[in-house]
């Protein structure tokens, strides 16, 4: 007569086995969604970027902080000008971040460089981790 049935020991071994993969697979599982937001946060923040370039293109400068990223929806007044602001702006809607927060935009008014950047989950300036602001610098 045959054994057709699993013995204790197997299904601890295989119970033991499956602990073992759970212990090492789950966790590196758990931190994708992080890492999902840092990598959307990046990925808008760089099409920000050209949509400014675009806007410089145009305009001869990038806008002040003062009028900040809505001068990429809206026309901005103020100086500088957007005397040759496009029609229907350079982006459809304003994005929000990951985090449900508003993008930063900082103008140093040296025409080459800007800072667009999220404050990150916490939405403070600085953090570790989840609240590490994320930038284009």
């Amino acid at each position: 007569m045959k054994n057709l049935g699993f013995t204790l020991i197997e299904i601890l071994i295989v119970v033991v086995i499956l602990s073992i993969l759970a212990i090492t697979v789950v966790p590196q599982f758990l931190d994708q969604p992080a890492k999902a937001r840092v990598a959307r946060a990046q990925s808008d923040i760089q099409s920000l970027k050209q949509a400014l370039s675009m806007y410089k293109l145009d305009n001869f400068s990038y806008p002040s902080t003062s009028q900040g990223l809505q001068a990429l929806t809206s026309k901005p007044s103020g100086d500088p000008q957007a005397k040759n602001w496009k029609p229907g702006g350079y982006i459809e809607n304003m994005i929000k971040d990951p985090w449900g927060n508003d993008y930063q935009y900082l103008n140093p008014g040296n025409h080459s460089s800007i800072d667009i950047y999220s404050l990150g989950q916490d939405g403070q300036p600085g953090g570790e981790g989840d609240n590490k602001d994320v930038g284009n610098w």
